[in-house]
């Protein structure tokens, strides 16, 4: 069935919105500390500290996910945005996800997350990577 309002800019609208909003919040509790987050002192301490990871690579991190996020939102630099994030999502499955298999942790059974969740997002992104902001954002405005 054709609909007459279906189009890849709206598509691509939608996927930004979803993946940037679902992205963001992660990003302010990072970076700000909302919804019960560490902000960038407490999550810096973590990454270099607990998981090793260098500081150069810690605070992309968490650039990525606060500012990637909502400038995806906007359409704004959407192909760099994204692909900026399927690296953390990639760091995230390797670093963290892997070793409690695919599955997210519905019945808290497993030490921590699956990576399942991580695989959809990259998915979004890599759609977003390959067809640009749409012509709804700010990517082409210039």
């Amino acid at each position: 069935m054709k609909l007459s309002f279906a189009n890849a800019d709206l598509s691509l609208l939608i996927l930004r919105i979803c993946a940037g909003g679902v992205m963001l919040p992660h990003g302010a509790q990072k970076l700000l500390g909302m919804f019960n987050g560490g902000g960038y002192k407490a999550t810096m301490s973590y990454f270099t500290g607990t998981m090793k990871l260098p500081w150069l690579v810690a605070f992309l991190v968490i650039i990525a996910e606060f500012f990637g996020s909502a400038f995806l939102v906007l359409g704004f630099g959407a192909r760099i945005c994204a692909l900026a994030l399927i690296a953390v999502m990639i760091g995230a499955i390797v670093t963290t996800c892997y070793k409690n298999g695919f599955f997210m942790n519905w019945y808290g059974n497993q030490q921590g997350e699956g990576y399942e969740y991580h695989l959809l997002i990259i998915g979004i992104l890599a759609a977003i990577t390959v067809s640009g902001a749409g012509k709804y954002s700010l990517d082409n405005l210039f």
